[in-house]
């Protein structure tokens, strides 16, 4: 049966906390699987930025309000629900949105698809079957406007402005780049006259300064235009002065929001928060920032799995920030991703100690947390920083609460096509989801029944399973070369007021001494010998 409605009538007529009504778009049974039903519509959410839990968000004081001193925002909203609540068990997986997209019914069920419709979408439907309500709620500000991938509707802060610097890297030569990263909206220019761009071979390299009049802005100023071409793997850097930044922060306050909604509406009795990649990095921020508490100070999440996202955290709640940029060995460096801390407990560095769960911790808010990482973040992500300490000697432990998996011998993502992309070997084809499915049934289980899950199983110090690159012992393959160096993360320092204030006031940043990065020993046929070896 399908219904077509434009109403805010899903859940509850009235408005809790910050959510003001949510308004139903679409609302249909799963042809073949009628106990769930899809749903997709609009959240309407005003916050009050004198609340202290709000004035964590960058810029709330100069965001506009309505005559009732509220700022108002929207999101996207999307989810598949048991039609029955007593079917389901209890449980809200919020899956945090990559870049827009939804991708756990893939990760979890094993190829469903993003938007099903039918039960021959759902691949191997083991979150359906398990009667997990799944969540999805748009977030990100600067995502492309287009069918099916979900964003957040921020407002704009007129006539402020801010040094914004763009990253351009080309595989093949080409004369025009986008000033916003991947497919992402750019931050409008103020000052075309004022913008410099300059190139560099390495990216820890010296720059070289562009010729003004060898470039120029195009598309309304969202992208450039280069004469001699973009040199292939050269690393171009477009610094300009922004103006009318979004709110970003309050993508952040839209997941913390919806799902306390959830919870006061009675629709579920727990939550968990999953993300991969940026979008674990996001939950990261999210529990570091202070937002697993609501309006009220009740806990948000009684879960957090931050899957693939390393050490790092992200642009998600600071001026002109811009979330999609992240940090790998020569794509997106030096943007405020991954900057101390690294780890659950405290650490000192620099003068100054503080851990993710500090303000969690203060506020008795700490959720469960699974963190999972493959080879590839610890090569390219600085994976070990969430486990050693801060001088690169000792084994660190996370949180009590905490559990840290590292997938041994994966990549980025599971089940890769095993082919050639630009690389000297094909992809690796290790399929790590039969893995995750596992982690997930015991991560409810720990929320639920206070069932304990497997203790981490990560490569340590003292068992000579965590060391230097150059210290790796590889074995000689024809054909196999290593890769030329691990990602490096190195202290960063954006200006006196970035820590506090969240504004940037050094584009590039001032670069500083490197962290250690230490990466998993292998055994005798190149295979890592610690973890969870599949």
């Amino acid at each position: 049966m399908r219904r077509l409605l434009i109403a805010t009538i899903l859940f509850a007529a009235t408005a809790h906390a910050a959510v003001t009504r949510v308004d139903i778009l679409e609302r249909r049974e799963l042809s073949g699987y009628a106990s769930y039903e899809r749903v997709f519509g609009k959240i309407r959410f005003a916050v009050d930025p004198r609340l202290a839990a709000n004035r964590m968000i960058t810029d709330i004081d100069l965001a506009p309000r309505n005559p009732q001193g509220l700022v108002e925002f929207t999101a996207d909203l999307y989810m598949l629900r048991p039609v029955d609540p007593a079917i389901g068990n209890g449980t809200a997986l919020l899956e945090v949105p990559n870049r827009g997209g939804r991708g756990m019914l893939g990760m979890f069920d094993l190829g469903g698809k993003a938007d099903p419709r039918a039960a021959e979408d759902l691949g191997d439907p083991l979150l359906l079957q398990q009667g997990f309500t799944l969540v999805w709620v748009g977030w990100e500000w600067d995502v492309p406007k287009r069918p099916g991938i979900m964003g957040l509707d921020a407002p704009r802060i007129p006539g402020l402005t801010g040094l914004v610097r763009a990253e351009i890297i080309r595989n093949e030569l080409t004369h025009r780049g986008s000033l916003g990263d991947r497919a992402q909206t750019p931050y409008a220019v103020a000052d075309p006259d004022a913008a410099t761009m300059t190139w560099r071979d390495d990216p820890t390299g010296p720059r070289a300064v562009v010729p003004r009049s060898q470039w120029r802005f195009v598309d309304d100023a969202s992208s450039v235009e280069f004469d001699p071409g973009f040199v292939p793997g050269r690393i171009y850097e477009v610094i300009y002065k922004g103006k009318d930044p979004a709110v970003t922060g309050l993508g952040l306050a839209a997941i913390r929001d919806y799902i306390s909604y959830l919870k006061q509406t009675g629709v579920v009795k727990r939550a968990l928060g999953f993300g991969t990649s940026q979008s674990g990095r996001f939950l990261r921020t999210f529990v570091y920032e202070g937002f697993n508490a609501d309006e009220q100070g009740a806990r948000v999440f009684e879960g957090v799995w931050a899957h693939v996202g390393g050490a790092g955290r992200g642009s998600f709640n600071i001026r002109f920030g811009q979330p999609s940029r992240d940090g790998h060995p020569r794509l997106n460096r030096f943007y405020p991703t991954d900057i101390f801390p690294f780890a659950d407990l405290p650490q000192t560095d620099s003068g100054l100690t503080d851990s993710l769960l500090a303000r969690a911790a203060a506020a008795h808010v700490v959720p469960k947390i699974f963190y999972t990482n493959g080879s590839y973040e610890y090569w390219g992500r600085g994976a070990s920083l969430i486990h050693i300490t801060v001088d690169g000697k000792r084994d660190f432990a996370p949180g009590p609460d905490s559990r840290i998996y590292y997938l041994a011998g994966t990549q980025h993502g599971p089940n890769a096509n095993p082919v050639r992309h630009d690389t000297e070997n094909p992809a690796n084809p290790q399929d790590y989801r039969f893995a995750l499915r596992a982690l997930l049934l015991a991560m409810n289980a720990w929320v639920t029944n206070n069932v304990t899950p497997p203790d981490s199983r990560l490569p340590l110090i003292a068992k000579n399973e965590l060391v230097p690159p150059a210290a790796l012992e590889f074995p000689k393959i024809p054909g196999v070369h290593l890769p030329k160096e691990a990602y490096i993360v190195y202290r960063l320092d954006f200006g006196p007021d970035f820590r506090t204030r969240g504004i940037i006031d050094f584009e590039p940043p001032r670069v500083g001494l490197p962290f250690p990065i230490l990466v998993p020993q292998v055994d005798a046929d190149g295979n890592e010998i610690s973890g969870v070896r599949l």
